[in-house]
């Protein structure tokens, strides 16, 4: 099983006649739920899968510290940031599309597989979906695109005013409603296995294969009413971009609203969140790059929230994820008097920035130093020693793969 490169030849984006647009979803059509995973390639999963192939049915994994012939074992990751330990659980620690393992090396010479994890599709993503074409499986607007991503059909099927994306074969997109899912027919989750033509993190469907997601997700603004769900910061699964502006409201039923922050990561201390009672507009809490959210549930004596998110003209990072549910009781962990702000100081593990050139040292914030280790093809860098870091975006549990060239190949070794 390879990492597929993307296609070289070029496809013009074609959109075909508009359906009338429908109303836009308020909310996550589906909650949470029993999601163990907030990233879209499941960087973030900390379950305990141990076999590969569909829904575990596969080969065992190798435990992680038995795994020192390759790249990564759990004497790569002394701290666990990757969460490899003496365990054989799914991980993803080099940020590809899925979790994946170690297995025992077959007669074809593969000595890594996928592990196809339920519970690991980030919530907005409704699975994976046959398209025979005839009828197409969503009914709305398509096109194609030579720099698909996730977000790019997202912001495409949101800005066309329907409910629904699905991305297919790497690089197409198709919009339609809640109703072209209920007459649509399911598909394993491992035939969408086809990467984006436009990040090689991300999964787009796969052949004759759509997979499906809210346009909820990523978007700017929203208001929220569901009992729980999940807010993205803009353009998630991308980055988020410069100059942003942004605003959702919270108002599910109750007398106060948990939030839990998931995944947390802006560029700098000018980009910012913040969250304010709805109905006196008070300032409860304010994160940025420099002021991280608490790690565990967050109580807020405040029956309606407004969340707004503002980016700099220089800021993009990975952004945030943060699940929410509303409380019947008011009394739980109110506000601090006189403290509507976390801490200043960032902890030991705040994020980090890098985009050092390919084979080059560059010291980063907090400490560390992200960097390729030029082979050919080229092999992404590991934490090895003290003052190495293998992930780039962030020194915590989460993050991207250094950069490497435009169609370099990546290997496990």
């Amino acid at each position: 099983m390879q990492t597929r490169a993307p296609r070289g030849f070029l496809l013009l984006l074609l959109f075909l006649p508009l359906l009338p647009p429908r109303g836009a979803s308020a909310g996550s059509l589906h909650g949470p739920g029993l999601s163990e995973c907030f990233q879209v390639n499941g960087a973030d999963y900390r379950g305990h899968q141990n076999r590969t192939g569909p829904r575990g049915a596969g080969r065992p994994c190798l435990f992680w510290d038995q795994t020192q012939q390759h790249s990564y074992s759990s004497a790569s990751d002394p701290q666990g940031r990757w969460g490899l330990g003496p365990h054989n659980f799914c991980r993803n620690p080099d940020g590809d599309v899925q979790p994946w393992c170690y297995v025992a090396e077959t007669e074809e010479g593969i000595y890594w597989r996928y592990c196809d994890i339920p519970t690991c599709h980030m919530p907005g993503y409704l699975g994976c979906f046959v398209d025979s074409g005839a009828p197409p499986a969503l009914s709305g607007p398509s096109g194609t695109s030579t720099k698909l991503t996730v977000q790019v059909c997202l912001r495409f099927c949101r800005m066309k005013g329907y409910q629904l994306a699905g991305v297919e074969a790497g690089y197409a997109c198709f919009c339609g409603s809640e109703s072209d899912l209920d007459r649509g027919r399911p598909a394993p989750a491992t035939d969408c296995d086809q990467i984006c033509f436009g990040h090689p993190g991300q999964l787009c469907g796969g052949d004759g294969r759509l997979g499906i997601y809210e346009v909820s997700v990523g978007s700017c603004q929203g208001n929220w009413t569901a009992p729980q769900g999940v807010v993205y910061s803009p353009d998630f699964p991308d980055e988020y971009g410069p100059d942003r502006n942004c605003s959702w409201a919270l108002s599910p039923p109750g007398a106060a609203l948990e939030l839990t922050f998931r995944l947390f990561e802006l560029a700098d201390p000018r980009d910012r969140l913040e969250l304010r009672d709805a109905a006196s507009g008070s300032l409860l809490r304010a994160f940025d790059g420099a002021r991280q959210p608490p790690p565990g549930p967050l109580r807020l004596r405040a029956a309606a929230l407004l969340l707004t998110f503002r980016s700099d003209a220089r800021g993009h990072a990975q952004g945030f994820a943060l699940t929410y549910r509303g409380l019947q009781d008011a009394t739980d962990d109110p506000v601090p008097k006189g403290s509507a702000q976390t801490p200043a100081a960032p902890p030991d593990w705040a994020n980090v920035s890098c985009s050092p050139q390919p084979g080059a040292p560059e010291a980063a914030m907090g400490g560390a130093v992200c960097w390729l280790r030029g082979k050919a093809p080229r092999l992404w860098g590991l934490p090895g020693a003290p003052g190495e870091a293998g992930l780039c975006g962030t020194a915590g549990l989460e993050g991207w793969p250094c950069p490497a060239l435009p169609g370099t190949l990546r290997l496990r070794v």
